[in-house]
């Protein structure tokens, strides 16, 4: 006899949790392996015969076949967006000085996008999100394109559309008080408007009320300010306050930048990142620091550990590394292996165009290959734990990051059919070494398949794409408009951008 709405999941290679392992709980690869998902829960796990025997016993099967099943990635930095990336992430000279908002620009900024257009771009992040095997979210957005900052009717918005698409999100509109600026002379600064501010914390703090009466499980409300050097110290301050009395988690970018943000700190405001985030009540362990990069061990800074580490493991914080992102961008951590000896967890993040997790292990496991100048250092495992279950212990959420009876039902599988995929030895290593999140052909949320074979349910990929592709090229043309240091005839998209190669125009009629 069938036990009611059991549905089991099959897959060739499974990576499940197991409390009773040789050497303490953690992660165990289990062939022809079958999951029992009742509900939004996971009830049994079991392979082989076991398994069999299990499969029987469900209402319905979803065989997965040549795929390697795992706990649903977990994303703190996930960006939803259409990416600046494409942008940004390239050197000329003055460029990045160009693409920061101008003084003048800063004092009367405007939307480039109109609200059906913000929400269209919201929703072509969160789908990204979805094909790429991410599962649970903290979404992060540029603020360049907008008036300000984001709003509680944006995040609201957001809400709704990740809802209706089934991915698990941790939202707040993020808020500030300036904005990094460059001046006429070619100088950078901070652009301050104390009253923007204050109105951007308000609506976050009543975005954490609006997700209370939405009492949706797939939705927990979070506040996030944007880079601490341009959040008032009232404000902080606020935060630390308002997280402590709800119980809200802190997302905050620190120690992300030297002179823009540690050289602004300690010359406008006589303190350091850590410093700033303690007096102000958030380093603790509600708070998850986005990058966490330049801290005391790393050559940047002093070379040598002078507490930094220590600290935040004492206090609890979790670090949202983008190893991908970090590459792309020139910094990086100093070394993996030296927070996760001093005992600080860590999760991941994409924090850039695509949203591929397993891009990102990919890149973390060389570098730290590279670092130590050792093979054996690769720690492979740790990346794809804190992919898992480093993201649910900075989430304070246990029962997600693992397959194990109890757990949420948050899953994703990756393909590994593919001949280009290659032999397989240890499923997990093919994935990283062959495979993107692109090979994603399977994502379920609290039990709800939200993702089968590249499609999502109710969502016309090739409409979004082009629509996204009418957005991007949209917001691209108003850079020119914030550029500081155009000449008198002002910049030009191309001048901004210019491509990798010199385009050929298109030749005119031969017999002209």
């Amino acid at each position: 006899m069938t036990a009611a709405g059991i549905t089991a999941v099959r897959a060739a290679f499974v990576i499940a949790f197991d409390e009773r392992r040789a050497g303490g709980p953690g992660f165990v690869g289990l062939r022809d392996a079958v999951v029992h998902v009742r509900g939004d829960r996971i009830t049994a796990v079991a392979h082989g015969a076991d398994g069999a025997a299990l499969e029987a016993l469900a209402d319905e099967t979803i065989d997965l076949g040549e795929s390697l099943l795992m706990p649903g990635l977990i994303d703190l930095e996930g960006l939803v967006d259409i990416d600046h990336l494409l942008l940004d992430s390239w050197w000329s000279p003055g460029h990045e000085a160009r693409l920061e908002w101008s003084e003048a620009y800063a004092r009367a900024p405007r939307e480039v996008l109109d609200p059906e257009e913000r929400s269209t771009l919201r929703r072509y992040g969160l789908v990204q999100l979805l094909l790429h095997g991410i599962t649970a979210a903290m979404p992060i957005s540029t603020e360049i394109h907008g008036a300000w900052a984001e709003t509680h009717d944006d995040l609201l918005d957001t809400a709704r559309t990740a809802s209706e698409l089934g991915i698990r999100t941790f939202l707040g509109p993020s808020y500030r008080s300036g904005v990094h600026v460059t001046r006429a002379d070619g100088s950078a600064g901070i652009h301050w408007d104390e009253a923007k501010g204050e109105a951007a914390f308000a609506g976050a703090v009543r975005f954490l009320d609006t997700v209370d009466a939405l009492d949706d499980p797939l939705v927990t409300g979070v506040l996030v300010p944007c880079r601490i050097e341009t959040v008032s110290d009232a404000i902080l301050a606020e935060t630390g306050r308002v997280s402590a009395e709800r119980g809200a988690l802190v997302r905050a970018h620190a120690t992300q930048g030297l002179d823009s943000e540690i050289g602004v700190l300690e010359r406008e405001r006589g303190t350091s990142p850590l410093d700033l985030l303690d007096r102000s009540g958030l380093l603790n362990e509600r708070l998850i620091l986005a990058h966490g990069v330049y801290l005391d061990v790393h050559p940047d800074v002093h070379g040598e550990d002078r507490g930094d580490l220590a600290r935040l493991a004492a206090a609890g914080v979790s670090i949202a590394h983008c190893p991908l992102t970090n590459a792309r961008y020139a910094f990086w951590l100093e070394q993996l292996s030296q927070y996760l000896d001093a005992g600080v967890n860590i999760g991941l993040g994409t924090d850039s165009f695509p949203p591929d997790l397993v891009r990102a292990i990919d890149a973390g496991v060389q570098l730290a290959k590279a670092q130590h100048e050792d093979l054996g250092r690769g720690m492979l495992a740790e990346y794809v734990e804190a992919a898992t279950l480093g993201g649910a212990r900075a989430l304070h959420r246990p029962d997600l990051g693992r397959i194990e009876p109890g757990a949420a039902a948050d899953l994703v599988a990756f393909s590994l059919a593919d001949p280009r995929m290659g032999a397989i030895d240890d499923p997990v290593r093919t994935l990283v070494l062959a495979g993107t999140g692109r090979d994603a052909c399977f994502s379920m949320v609290a039990g709800r398949v939200v993702m089968r074979d590249g499609a999502i349910p109710g969502i016309d990929l090739d409409a979004l794409r082009a629509e996204g592709q009418r957005i991007f090229e949209k917001l691209r043309a108003a850079y020119p408009e914030r550029d500081a240091l155009a000449g008198p005839g002002g910049s030009s998209e191309a001048e901004l951008f210019p491509p990798v190669f010199p385009r050929v125009p298109a030749q005119v009629d031969a017999g002209a």
